[in-house]
């Protein structure tokens, strides 16, 4: 039952390379947005990183998950 846990790490991993897509398209978003209409872009900053630290938080969790399942096995 050992390499079970091996490869729900391994799914577990994937969270942490899914933040980072999630972290890339917020601020990706962001500046072409800021691009458009620049006298938005200071009201919608606050936003933008609200958005990739709750993205951040999810990823680190996910990483979390993914060492104590290592851990286990």
């Amino acid at each position: 039952m050992d390499h079970f846990n091996y490869i729900g790490a391994g799914l577990a991993a994937i969270g942490s390379g899914a933040a980072a897509i999630g972290v890339g398209l917020i601020f990706g978003n962001f500046v072409s947005g800021a691009l458009r209409n620049p006298s938005a872009a200071a009201s919608q900053f606050t936003n933008a990183i609200i958005g990739a630290a709750l993205a951040e938080g999810l990823g680190i969790f996910a990483f979390l998950i993914a060492i104590l399942l290592y851990l286990k096995g």
